[in-house]
């Protein structure tokens, strides 16, 4: 068994989760090495759930009787557990969607209908990056092709970086919104904030960023961020799927126009026009996502309970360790990043003329659970000639020994293809 420093009680960890102990293709017990798709659920997020559905369940905001001010009390003490896990400065700028992709959109809507100083149009620009999930190219494209705003976005250096030498000539005075993501999803590199966020404060531009692989994996603190807005989701980290957060600075959701309109959303209605709630409720039109939102809290709980700064340690443990042993197998190509600094718990990577598909499919035939494809990111399989990649990665739960039974499994996929 193999030990390093810095890692968690993995074996304490893995009894709150479930599914860990399911088995596969007779009886092979499941290697979980995709995390950065979704991550699994403890056993106290699943209770959480169970509890609401079965003693609390009722529309929230509307209802005067017990269990609707029981649901309530739960749906906005996850908003509460949320500000503090991020570090918001008030409670009010977090906003529940359904996931970080609609977070994104909920952002770009708003740019696109605003008033100015904030309005994006023909006379603008919006800066991205050439790593970014499709969930922060698509909505800047169409918000491009219906301004008439231009889209210009930074390139890859060819270990898996942002080519930030011309940053100067990327964000200009022209430059409405920089968007663009902490940790790749498909590469793991971490993104140099600080710079980028002082070049756009330079400018005058927002700064909107994706934090889907970060706020899982690292402490998320939004005020040392210094961005405008951050977008995440729950179901990357512990909580149900369905539920998303987007973070927004107080005056920025006080001037900003809506994205959907309906109930809980307004203030007066009449036939003729309507006004709005203060924010959050401004940006949350309809029944939110309620029982969501209390696994989220409840996720908040668990992954808090353990210290953030704990799980950060133990997956560069893993991580450091997975590079290591990956760079022994033959004709393996990791595809960003080739060390275990400045990266996330995810690593992509090509494994000769084999194709991912194939790779991850024998995979499974040992019950190792990878991820294949483009990964929502295909401008980087482009930038770097490739079809697609083979992703493993990592989250408290991993563990030494599933680093090496992928080892051993991509060695049997070499063997298989011959």
């Amino acid at each position: 068994m193999t030990i390093l420093p810095g890692l968690l009680d993995t074996e304490a960890i893995r009894k709150d989760f479930p599914i860990l102990d399911r088995t596969v293709h007779d009886g092979k017990k499941i290697v979980y090495l995709d995390s950065a798709a979704t991550s699994q659920k403890p056993r106290q997020v699943l209770d959480a759930l169970n509890d609401y559905y079965e003693r609390h369940n009722a529309n929230v905001h509307r209802g005067v009787y017990t269990i609707a001010e029981e649901a309530t009390a739960l749906y906005e003490g996850a908003r509460d557990k949320v500000a503090a896990f991020i570090n918001a400065p008030s409670r009010d700028e977090v906003i529940f969607t359904k996931n970080a992709s609609e977070s994104l959109n909920l952002v770009a809507n708003m740019l696109g209908w605003a008033d100015e100083p904030y309005r994006v149009d023909h006379d603008t620009e919006i800066v991205i990056t050439e790593m970014e999930h499709h969930s922060n190219i698509v909505p800047w494209q169409l918000l491009s092709q219906r301004t008439g705003a231009k889209l210009k976005w930074f390139g890859l250096t060819d270990d898996g970086r942002l080519d930030l030498s011309d940053i100067d000539e990327i964000i200009t005075e022209k430059t409405k919104v920089v968007s663009f993501v902490l940790v790749s999803n498909i590469m793991g590199t971490v993104n140099p904030v600080e710079a980028i966020v002082r070049r756009a404060q330079e400018v005058g531009a927002l700064v909107v960023i994706d934090a889907s692989q970060a706020a899982p994996h690292m402490v998320l603190d939004v005020q040392a961020l210094q961005a405008d807005f951050v977008a995440f989701t729950g179901h990357k980290m512990c909580a149900p799927t369905g539920i998303g957060v987007l973070w927004g600075r107080q005056e920025l959701l006080e001037d900003l126009p809506p994205f959907l309109g309906g109930g809980e959303m307004i203030e007066t209605v009449s036939m003729h026009s309507s006004t709005y709630a203060p924010a959050p409720h401004k940006f949350e039109a309809g029944t939110p996502p309620i029982a969501q939102a209390v696994g989220l809290g409840a996720a908040v709980d668990y992954l808090s309970a353990i210290g953030m700064e704990n799980i950060a340690r133990h997956e560069h443990a893993i991580t450091e360790y997975a590079v290591r042993r990956l760079k022994e197998v033959p004709d393996l190509r990791l595809i960003g990043p080739t060390t275990a600094e400045d990266r996330g718990a995810t690593i992509s990577f090509t494994l000769g003329d084999i194709h991912p598909h194939d790779v991850g499919q024998v995979l499974d035939e040992q019950g190792i659970a990878v991820r294949v494809g483009h990964h929502c990111a295909r401008p980087v399989c482009l930038r770097y000639g490739i079809p697609a990649t083979t992703r493993a990665s990592f989250y408290l739960y991993s563990t030494p020994g599933e680093v090496d039974a992928l080892v051993e499994g991509l060695e049997h996929v070499r063997n298989f293809f011959g």
